[in-house]
């Protein structure tokens, strides 16, 4: 199982959409969470999107990023609006997957992608 996902460079104010794509022999995916650690800080939780699309969001995103999921495409989708320099950091997504034939979930990581927000 792997979780695949894009980063990039954008100006303050602007939008960028992160992508967490996941493969693998997948029979089922749970919550899916969205991470982020910026320097000098842990790493923190963004927001989460449980299987029947229900979110969570952490105060300092509340209003700006906006967290979806197409489980055809077993994929999730951390859109950022309004960004903020303070929002530059390498952002994380995990989820709770159940393989074909394991008979039970597992907790997995994607690797870090770097977003870094210009002033």
């Amino acid at each position: 199982v792997q979780l695949r996902r894009r980063g990039g460079l954008v100006q303050a104010g602007g939008s960028l959409r992160l992508s967490c794509v996941i493969t693998g022999n997948i029979y089922s995916i749970n919550d899916i969470r969205w991470w982020r650690q910026v320097p000098g800080k842990v790493r923190e939780l963004v927001g989460s999107i449980t299987r029947g699309g229900s979110t969570f969001y952490a105060d300092f995103v509340k209003g700006r990023f906006t967290i979806s999921r197409d489980n055809a495409k077993k994929t999730s989708y951390l859109q950022m609006n309004a960004l903020k320099s303070e929002d530059t950091g390498d952002y994380f997504c995990d989820a709770l997957i159940e393989e074909y034939g394991s008979g039970s979930p597992s907790n997995y990581w994607g690797q870090g992608t770097l977003v870094t927000v210009s002033s």
